[in-house]
């Protein structure tokens, strides 16, 4: 049931930073709050991936529907994927591998098979009466007459013409006697072709009446047995939704009535999205995002194979409020940010070490800074400038695209000034100084800098000795310009400080220690709007 996310991913697979697509949202209702899961990069890659298998097996290709996932963590903090379908899959609630049906269904289980026997039923019956021989029979013969009656007023309208031509010439060439004899015999001809056309429908009554009568019957009780088909349908819906239980993140348990009083839509509770959210909070697991998809043939419901799509209006919104109570204060607590300033164009947070900028690459490393400030606190941001996933400290974030551009023209115009922490793994020889030492990243050996005189791009940083902390220095660091690495690179080099930076152990610093001791302590620059001089500062963790 928990698939390891290579269930999916190739290994290479490349998740893109972009922001949700969609969210999954509803009011607590409870506190009122607005909950949102999103539909984020990596769920739409792992929908992909279910895509493939779908079509790769006969199985799912019988009958369209509805498919979901849910990327969840475990308590020991792995991810894994849940994966849904909605309603049955050809004839099964249950199917190996998948997320079982919401609760209730067992409880209703005889009731619901002994329904569905009675509607298969139902369903046979109006067949045979659609497809009577009678009905055919009917359609065969309507047209035989139908088709000998036009030849009858055919053959009569042109008697008539003849008839009104012959009076038009006895009235010029008869007189008398002879034109009364005359115009009997055109009456008597015309009476003789109404006897002809009155016997003809009688006796095309006498054959149809009786199959139209037997038709009309049929369709009668076509009327009475869907009509007892939607009241049997109707009760069996209202027993299972009185059974069914659905669970939130706080544990609690609430059936569709109580959730639903105002009416419930067929199929309630049987769509991907509560099956995902349900299983995840009666078993312990985070929703971190959920994607649905469409795969098969639409079948009139106007739906594309492989497209997304959120959750649906009559069935599923109205229960996501309720779905994702709790999931947020009960989880998002360990993944808070610390933002240290906000307003409204700009963020800057304290990030701690071990937590990346961004998102990288590939479905492991997703957790950054970026990812929790969208998906926790439901913010459109975009990272100004990075910090190294094993450095803590003061990182920018823009909260608009004007922001960011006038941010990035600082950075780039060396404008914006930071201060670094960090302890050293030794002693210096001297109190400060100004490393000059060009950066070069070998292509074969990322994320590894060195420094290269003739290939390296001009690196510069200023240093200064705080104090000594037994065989330890720490060092303020000020880099002016922003390399990849630099301070770590300068730290280590023998032409820069000689001295690597604890815990650095990318460049060769192997002391038993659980962090690398680097922190972006303080930052100065002009806000973008205001032009005011903004200095941020914090303290350093060690």
């Amino acid at each position: 049931m928990l698939n390891k996310l290579s269930h999916f991913l190739n290994p290479n697979s490349r998740i893109s930073s972009t922001p949700p697509s969609y969210y999954y949202e509803g009011r607590c209702p409870q506190t009122g709050e607005m909950l949102r899961l999103p539909r984020t990069a990596i769920a739409e890659v792992i929908a992909y991936g279910l895509m493939r298998q779908l079509s790769q097996n006969e199985f799912y290709a019988r009958e369209g529907k509805m498919y979901g996932i849910l990327l969840v963590e475990l308590p020991n903090g792995e991810q894994r994927v849940i994966k849904a379908f909605s309603g049955l899959l050809n004839g099964f609630s249950v199917v190996e591998g998948w997320v079982e049906p919401i609760p209730g269904r067992d409880e209703v289980a005889l009731t619901e098979a002994c329904t569905l026997a009675e509607l298969e039923s139902i369903k046979q019956e109006i067949i045979t009466l659609k497809q009577l021989p009678e009905r055919e029979q009917y359609q065969k013969l309507s047209a035989e007459f139908k088709q000998q009656l036009e030849l009858i007023n055919s053959r009569h309208s042109l008697s008539k013409q003849q008839r009104q031509e012959k009076r038009q010439q006895y009235h010029q060439t008869l007189v008398g006697e002879n034109l009364e004899i005359a115009l009997t015999q055109l009456e008597t001809e015309s009476r003789q072709q109404g006897i002809e056309r009155k016997y003809f429908k009688r006796r095309q009554n006498e054959v149809l009446q009786p199959l139209e009568q037997i038709i009309v019957t049929s369709d009668t009780r076509i009327r009475e047995l869907k009509q007892k088909r939607k009241e049997i349908s109707r009760l069996l819906q209202t027993q299972m939704h009185a059974a069914y239980s659905l669970t939130n993140f706080y544990g609690q348990s609430l059936s569709l009535q109580k959730l639903l009083p105002g009416g419930i839509p067929t199929g309630t509770g049987e769509c991907c999205a509560p099956k995902l959210l349900h299983y995840a909070a009666t078993h312990k697991l985070k929703p971190l995002a959920m994607a649905e998809f469409w795969w098969g043939e639409s079948l009139g419901q106007d739906k594309v194979q492989g497209e997304f799509y959120g959750a649906c209006v009559e069935r599923c919104q109205p229960l996501m409020g309720f779905l994702l109570s709790g999931f947020k204060s009960n989880f998002a607590k360990e993944k808070e940010v610390n933002i240290i300033y906000e307003d409204e164009c700009l963020i800057a947070v304290n990030k701690p070490a071990g937590l990346l900028s961004v998102p990288g690459r590939y479905a492991d490393n997703q957790d950054s800074v970026l990812s929790r400030l969208r998906n926790i606190y439901d913010l459109e941001v975009m990272t100004v400038h990075r910090l190294d996933q094993e450095t803590s400290g003061i990182l920018l974030l823009a909260r608009d695209s004007t922001t960011y551009s006038l941010l990035s023209q600082q950075f780039e115009k060396r404008q914006i000034h930071k201060i670094y922490e960090a302890i050293l793994a030794g002693s210096l020889n001297t109190d400060q100084g100004v490393l000059d030492l060009p950066l070069w990243r070998n292509p074969e050996n990322r994320p590894y800098q060195q420094v290269d005189l003739e290939r390296g791009k001009p690196s510069v940083t200023k240093f200064r000795v705080m104090g000594k902390q037994g065989k330890y220095t720490r060092v303020e660091l000020i880099p002016l310009t922003g390399r990849t690495h630099q301070l770590r690179v300068h730290a280590a080099d023998v032409r820069g400080l000689g001295v690597k930076i604890l815990g650095d152990r990318l460049y060769g610093c192997n002391a038993d220690v659980s962090r690398l001791h680097l922190h972006a302590r303080e930052i100065s620059f002009q806000h973008p709007q205001s032009a005011e001089n903004i200095h941020l500062q914090t303290v350093t963790p060690f």
